[in-house]
């Protein structure tokens, strides 16, 4: 793997020269040349990787599958006992129950809003304006003492408990690299409904010729945020079907 400041050494032209005057699609068509090539981006069929967290003082493992196709999970391991998130077959979403240990179908409008995902991978910003999203560029704004373009994307309204909504989403590009650092959506449900989630990305990685953050963290703007650190990253994995098959009982 090589680290990012390799690839601005050699992307050279395109990160030099950075003003006002960038339109939205020139910040977006320069993060996909600066991490690999929109080709190359294309061409993914599957991203597989592994992580973990801490908690507690536990660590704890992540295994992230997203295909191209849609199906997807997060495996997480503790203490021996595997647990299921997030799971999607390609018709059916699931997740284990943390009390019961048991698989749980999930509700038809969570089902729902992420069948609208699927058409996103591996990327929102991929040929987003064919996918009827609109990208607007706000200005610039400093995020953690970076300098960035802050564009505001703009998905197909999502439906939360039961009443249609915007689905708009912050990020923030750096401005020398055009890559995102971090991202703002407003929470729409539980607790922290109306709060600002932030994800922050970091510690950008080559992996077979394409740039990934390998540093995350997620939580509450200006407030507690959970980091996550991916040890590897595997291009199109061959999964079996049975890795997300809703185990009927």
């Amino acid at each position: 793997m090589k680290h990012f400041k390799t690839l601005l050494i050699v992307a050279g032209l395109m990160t030099a020269i950075i003003s006002q005057s960038q339109t939205v699609d020139e910040i977006i068509d320069g993060y996909f040349e600066n991490t690999g090539g929109l080709d190359n981006w294309k061409s993914l069929t599957g991203i597989k990787m592994t992580a973990k967290v801490n908690q507690g003082g536990m660590e704890i493992p992540l295994e992230i599958v997203y295909m191209a196709d849609g199906r997807t999970y997060t495996k997480i391991t503790i203490q021996g006992a595997v647990i299921m998130q997030g799971v999607f077959d390609g018709e059916t979403m699931w997740s284990t129950n943390f009390a019961s240990m048991k698989a749980e179908k999930s509700d038809a409008e969570t089902t729902a809003n992420y069948m609208l995902d699927i058409n996103d991978f591996p990327d929102s910003f991929m040929d987003y304006k064919e996918k009827g999203y609109t990208a607007e560029l706000l200005g610039q704004e400093t995020i953690d003492g970076t300098e960035t373009f802050k564009i505001q994307l703009t998905k197909e309204p999502r439906t939360i408990d039961g009443e249609s909504v915007e689905d708009v989403t912050y990020y923030y590009f750096d401005t020398e690299a055009f890559i995102p650092i971090a991202q703002d959506s407003e929470v729409k449900q539980g607790p922290q409904k109306g709060a600002i989630g932030r994800i922050t990305q970091s510690d950008y990685l080559e992996v077979d010729g394409l740039y990934f953050p390998f540093s995350q963290t997620q939580g509450i703007k200006d407030g507690p945020s959970q980091p996550l650190i991916i040890d590897s990253i595997e291009l199109n994995p061959q999964i079996e079907d049975s890795a997300f098959a809703y185990p009927e009982e």
